[in-house]
């Protein structure tokens, strides 16, 4: 018959062990889960650009053959360039959007990453972006063309949306329609674009150019992500507004 004294003792080494295996397993796996999600960074920058035949094995040689030059840009707009080594090793990868952008809400000082894409000749300006849904953070990225207004392709990404609702937002079906839509209206000014619910066509003549249909039934992460692409930008304006000046 085993004391209770004994019984502690047991329990109380097995849970310590425990710890001890659970704790290396960490350590041991984080360089490889750091890696896998640097994949899926890189991954989303160059679907939004639409660089084409992307794969889990071949991501990081295709974003250093595409992604030609890497920017950390301030409050004020201006861009610090990185073009020498691999550009995952770029000061602009390693920026956590999330500390940045508290800093910017804060009205402190803040940095932001540009990722400039050289595809088929053409320049296309990667800006990601973060922001809140129902149920957690959601994500993604903006590829702005030369003129700095008309949208080349977006991704999105998401924590924890409903399925089959919220999470509609990282479908081919959702982000197509950002395809060609503008950032400027006719006159200069900033509107972002508007994840419309009741569709674009419930939108003025003139603002559907700036409108993409809100997903059926997520209408909170609709907004969720109306919200992160027009803050977002925001805290790029005073880059992008430098860049259509010239």
């Amino acid at each position: 018959m085993y004391t209770n004294g004994y019984i502690f003792r047991y329990a109380a080494i097995m849970v310590i062990v425990a710890a001890a295996l659970l704790s290396l397993a960490a350590v041991l796996l984080k360089p490889f889960q750091d890696r896998n999600m640097a994949i899926e960074k890189m991954g989303g920058i160059l679907a939004s650009a639409e660089v084409e035949g992307v794969e889990t094995d071949n991501t990081i040689e295709l974003f250093n053959k595409y992604v030609v030059e890497e920017l950390v840009v301030d409050k004020d707009g201006n861009g610090d360039p990185y073009t020498d080594g691999k550009m995952e090793d770029g000061p602009a990868f390693k920026i956590n959007m999330k500390k940045e952008l508290y800093k910017e809400n804060k009205g402190e000082a803040y940095q932001l990453p540009i990722y400039i894409v050289n595809k088929d000749g053409e320049t296309i300006y990667v800006l990601p972006l973060r922001g809140v849904g129902l149920w957690g953070p959601v994500w993604g990225n903006i590829a702005l063309k030369e003129d700095f207004n008309t949208v080349a392709g977006v991704t999105f990404g998401h924590k924890g949306e409903t399925p089959g609702l919220g999470a509609e937002i990282t479908t081919d079906g959702f982000c197509n329609q950002f395809k060609d839509k503008e950032i400027f209206d006719d006159a200069g000014n900033f509107v972002s674009i508007k994840v419309k619910k009741g569709g674009v066509q419930s939108m003025p003549q003139n603002m559907q150019i700036h409108g993409v249909d809100a997903i059926s039934g997520g209408t909170i992460t609709s907004d969720a992500v109306s919200d992160m692409i027009n803050d977002v930008l925001l805290a790029y304006l005073p880059y992008i507004q430098k860049q259509r000046a010239q």
